[in-house]
């Protein structure tokens, strides 16, 4: 068996994908062959309004290079208001983030339904390229592995 190396040098976004939307359409964007970058690290949660603010910073300050939070169009929630709370609390993470001095242009909150596999495709590559122009995350070089 042959185990491939990480390279010290490889884009990760976390992605904390809604269960009923997102997840479900970056499932389908498998299943139909949509190609998209690797550097997503999917974690699949059940609403985007579950998604602490700590999990957001503590991904960014433990090296990854960006961290995107996807789920259902506003008003299509399955918790009725889930998405209307992670939208609220983006702005106060990068709010944070500005404050300590990092890019707040790292963290992306979008809205996919589950009939877009392609649109997560898509989402994916834009959004990975845009974090290989900024380069790496800063707090990534500082820590030890």
């Amino acid at each position: 068996m042959s185990v491939k190396k990480k390279n010290k040098d490889e884009t990760k976004i976390i992605g904390f994908f809604c269960n009923w939307c997102t997840s479900t359409a970056a499932d389908l964007a498998g299943t139909t062959r949509k190609e998209y970058p690797a550097s997503i690290r999917p974690i699949r949660v059940m609403c985007t309004g579950t998604v602490d603010p700590v999990y957001v910073l503590d991904a960014l300050v433990k090296g990854a290079d960006g961290v995107w939070i996807s789920g259902c169009d506003l008003g299509e929630c399955h918790y009725v208001n889930g998405n209307y709370k992670a939208r609220r609390r983006i702005g106060v993470i990068k709010t944070i983030l500005d404050v300590l001095g990092l890019d707040p242009d790292r963290v992306y909150l979008t809205w996919i339904s589950a009939s877009e596999g392609p649109q997560f495709a898509e989402w994916a590559k834009r959004i990975t390229e845009e974090i290989e122009k900024k380069g790496r995350n800063p707090l990534a070089d500082t820590l030890t592995t």
